[in-house]
């Protein structure tokens, strides 16, 4: 998942890039069980066979732990610009006991393909939209991939939502049209139809789904703090496009610890959209 950050292989500049990891990690907990189907979508698709898999972006390594678990006699590669990401996923997979079987490699997408090659499964979660040249860095995941080995792509349509339309006034609404309208200009490739470049690269697509999830109470236990940091990180890179109104609005959901703070509310939800493609190298 998950997985949207400067960290997946590439030089795009974020606001709040400190907050990243915690809320990256807070998305894999709350939305655990999508991320359990796909990986359990990959395996089946796969037919469990892969031994070495490429984890591109892998961010803070919710994914490449996943796969670790879900293939557990793969060698896992986990490539992400992030040193910082990077150190977690270390970390990470030290204390579930597989630092063994995962090697991290830093590396920027934009700048070239790292010396990674022959893998059997690549994971791309969240990351191709993030690049600037897609038709170029699915070339060399083609390349990297044997014959007959797979790639899985897994993309948000747009940031998670977690507020009853009334609260603010639609104030959800404004802020995810802000962000599509600033994601527009700075990432031309999120929320694009992946399958005609992964065709267009030599892929075969064996599946494809719109994925709409839909969590209400009771709520994962994490899903308050996972509102507050998506929300905090939609203040922050958005700040310049708020108005008063919706910041006080915002003040009250994020900064108070009264009933009407994220943390106290009885009334959140989680809805969340995403996209895979499950494509098999010829």
């Amino acid at each position: 998942m998950g997985n949207h950050h400067h960290g997946h292989g590439h030089g795009h500049d974020h606001h709040d890039t400190d907050a990243l990891p915690a809320l990256l990690d807070l998305d894999a907990e709350v939305l655990h069980a999508y991320l359990k189907d796909l990986t359990d979508q990959v395996h089946e698709l796969t037919g469990g066979a892969p031994r070495r898999i490429l984890d591109l972006g892998c961010g803070t390594g919710t994914g490449t732990l996943a796969l670790a678990e879900r293939f557990p006699e793969a060698e896992l590669i986990a490539v992400d610009l992030s040193p910082e990401m990077l150190q977690r996923l270390r970390d990470s997979a030290a204390r579930a006991g597989v630092a063994d079987r995962i090697r991290t490699v830093r590396a920027d997408l934009d700048e070239g393909w790292p010396d990674v090659d022959g893998v059997d499964l690549v994971w791309a979660s969240a990351s191709l939209h993030h690049v600037a040249d897609p038709d170029r860095v699915l070339a060399c995941v083609f390349a990297a991939i044997r014959s007959g080995g797979h790639l899985a792509v897994a993309e948000m349509a747009s940031m998670p939502r977690f507020l009853p339309d009334d609260v603010g006034g639609g104030l959800e609404d404004r802020l995810h049209a802000a962000l599509a309208t600033r994601h527009a200009e700075e990432m031309p490739h999120r929320g694009e139809d992946w399958g005609p470049r992964l065709r267009k690269a030599g892929f075969t697509v064996q599946a494809s789904q719109d994925v709409t999830i839909e969590l209400t109470a009771p709520l994962p236990a994490g899903a308050a703090r996972y509102a507050q940091a998506t929300l905090t990180r939609l203040r922050s890179g958005l700040e310049d496009q708020i108005g008063a109104d919706d910041q006080a609005t915002l003040r009250l959901l994020l900064d108070g610890d009264g009933p009407g703070s994220l943390l106290h509310r009885g009334d959140l939800l989680v809805r969340a959209e995403r996209s895979t493609w499950l494509c098999r190298r010829p």
